[in-house]
């Protein structure tokens, strides 16, 4: 059975927002997965301090996939699940978790960089369509992960 969605948004615009959205839930996905694998094979004189920042950030991406995958749903598109499906929608590299404590922090801040980037390309669209629900989304979404990029930048010695 097909139900029509009239809430303001036109179709067009729900499919484009849905599918940046969907880039991001990717990324997400990914990013978290390589934190919670670093979390579990980090090593080194920061050791305690580095795994409790990983599962602190995995944990709070964690909650934020399920928002981004609901948001696609109220959207009228489906969300996407499964590691291929994911795959082919991100950018995001597998983590190597024989690095050291130094170069995980580097990819992480890097792959949040990348995380930034897909959300503020997905921000024209919800603004044009004047989506406030995934804007606000958004905005949400950049400020934890700037603040992520910010803080593994800061466990590095840099700005």
């Amino acid at each position: 059975m097909s139900v029509s969605i009239d809430t303001g948004l036109d179709a067009r615009s729900r499919e484009d927002v849905a599918a940046g959205l969907s880039r991001l839930l990717a990324d997400t996905y990914a990013v978290y997965l390589k934190t919670h694998g670093y979390h579990w094979n980090v090593r080194g004189p920061n050791f305690a301090s580095l795994h409790a920042l990983f599962m602190d950030q995995y944990t709070e991406m964690w909650n934020a996939i399920d928002d981004v995958a609901e948001r696609i749903k109220a959207l009228g598109a489906t969300a996407p699940q499964g590691y291929r499906t994911f795959a082919n929608l991100s950018g995001i590299q597998d983590g190597d978790p024989e690095q050291d404590a130094e170069g995980m922090l580097a990819e992480l801040s890097k792959d949040h960089e990348t995380l930034i980037r897909t959300a503020r390309g997905v921000l024209p669209a919800a603004q044009a369509a004047g989506d406030e629900v995934t804007t606000s989304l958004l905005s949400d979404r950049l400020t934890a992960h700037e603040k992520h990029a910010w803080m593994l930048r800061a466990s590095l010695g840099a700005r």
